[in-house]
């Protein structure tokens, strides 16, 4: 009887997941996998700009010297090239300054490509919008970490692996509720992970030898692991902090429905979450699983490449990930909104923002200089949540706000477009979700990043340069003198 359970449970994951909502309002109802989508029938087109490989000339007039440095297809050039411009023996070489990496490629990857200037994402060739309209978040999980959209059997075996693997140990979940009461959720979050890596020890290469990472079926069940125990690590941490009970996640769920049957159903388990918003919170998560070098990603890439376990790569991302630059904005805009308060205040905010009295959340982008692709696909996702659940007043203020301010000289010639997270906040808001919960989407890019730098033959141990300005020389004096 218990096999029997367990193999219905696995189909009907399996089954929640092969259907996929048409571009939502319409109704209708798509298989997940069409035949274009698989890896057998994809076709690439090719690079608009072609290849970029050639010689770079440089002079030095400051000793009149010309050096060759190779650039390569991508049109990068190794920074190490750099270091046989000297003036001397004494001088070790031009060195790269760049704060924030504003203009360094630490790898070489192929997982996303953006482009802000044109306001184009694509995650491994596929352009945003269609994985959004098309496709599932965990098929997309799948898309990044291996490179390619499954076929149905591939994506069967995937959805049941994961879905095996959604139940925390015991003692994380002992941990998460041993947490002060008035912890922050993301704190809870990050703690948790972390801890995983004692608990899956298994899997740790300061245990298990640096090597351990080489076999293909270690790295699978750390990934099912991650995507399959991420969701109800997030909603325990986050229901632990407003006073309620853990939820165990069902086998019959599809991933979005587990996780928000784990969020609303306290526990009872013939509840069935809104199919209509599911879907959304499906499109969130795609919008949000990855990002190319972002911070949170780069913090992954860092850690991974001193070859610590990959669940001390995720949290350390995930610490990244929940400071108010980099995540924050997502509960910044409607803390935001609120404090504008009504459509008639906007003026006077707009004004105290063109005087650098206040900051507008949920605009401008580190990479975009054009329209974030996602912030279009988002605006349309706030129309049908509102048209589900009661509307928030805050969304009035968001239109007008962004019509003002996309109409005002100022944002308009400094290029300043809302993103992603304008929106988003205001979603969640309404969905009753924290901000929190966008640490399970951003799982599957942590993770394609941590496999292809495994795999990379360039991937070296993380340590920057730096340029020092501090005293030069100074001899130790007695305190007594």
């Amino acid at each position: 009887m218990e096999i029997s359970e367990k193999v219905n449970g696995q189909l009907a994951v399996l089954s929640a997941n092969l259907a996929v909502s048409d571009p939502i309002g319409s109704g209708q109802v798509l298989p997940a996998i069409e035949s274009w989508c698989t890896s057998a029938y994809t076709t690439s087109a090719p690079h608009p700009h072609g290849s970029l490989k050639g010689i770079l000339s440089i002079l030095d007039e400051r000793t009149g010297e010309n050096y060759q440095v190779q650039v390569s297809e991508e049109g990068t050039v190794k920074s190490v090239d750099l270091k046989k411009i000297t003036m001397g023996k004494d001088d070790k070489g031009i060195k790269l300054y760049d704060p924030g990496y504003i203009n360094t490629a630490p790898v070489r990857s192929s997982i996303s490509y953006i482009d802000g200037d044109e306001g184009i994402l694509r995650y491994r060739g596929y352009p945003i919008e269609e994985l959004a309209e098309r496709s599932t978040f965990i098929e997309v999980a799948y898309l990044l970490i291996y490179g390619n959209l499954p076929s149905q059997s591939q994506l069967a075996d995937w959805e049941i692996s994961v879905s095996q693997h959604s139940k925390v140990p015991q003692g994380v979940l002992d941990i998460i509720q041993s947490m002060p009461h008035d912890a922050h959720p993301a704190s809870i979050i990050v703690s948790a992970m972390s801890t995983l890596s004692i608990f899956h020890y298994d899997a740790n290469p300061s245990l298990k030898g640096h090597n351990i990472y080489k076999s293909k079926q270690v790295c699978d069940k750390q990934i099912f692991r991650i995507l399959g125990q991420a969701p109800t690590i997030v909603v325990a941490a986050y229901l632990k902090t407003v006073g309620k009970p853990h939820v165990l996640p069902l086998s019959n769920l599809s991933y979005i429905e587990n996780f928000l049957y784990m969020l609303d159903s306290m526990g009872n388990r013939s509840y069935k979450p809104n199919p209509r918003l599911a879907r959304v919170l499906d499109i969130i998560f795609i919008l949000h699983a990855e990002h190319e070098m972002n911070c949170s990603t780069a913090a992954a890439r860092h850690l991974a490449s001193s070859g610590a376990d990959v669940y001390t790569v995720v949290a350390g991302a995930l610490g990244a990930l929940y400071g108010p630059l980099h995540g924050g904005a997502i509960e910044a805009v409607p803390k935001m909104l609120s404090e504008i308060g009504t459509v008639e205040n906007i003026p006077e905010f707009i004004e105290s923002v063109k005087n650098r009295k206040r900051k507008i959340s949920g605009f401008g982008h580190r990479v975009y200089r054009n329209y974030d692709p996602r912030a279009k696909l988002i605006t349309k996702l706030a129309e049908e949540v509102f048209s589900i659940v009661e509307k928030d007043p805050l969304i009035e203020v968001a239109i007008a706000l962004e019509k003002a301010a996309l109409s005002d000289e100022y944002f308009v010639k400094r290029k300043i477009y809302p993103n992603v997270d304008f929106y988003t906040g205001l979603i969640y808001r309404a969905m009753k979700i924290p901000r929190e919960f966008v640490a399970v989407a951003r799982m599957a890019g942590y993770l394609s990043h941590w496999c292809e730098s495994l795999i990379d033959p360039d991937t070296k141990i993380v340590r920057p340069q730096q340029a020092y300005t501090g005293v030069w020389l100074r001899h130790y004096e007695p305190v007594i003198e």
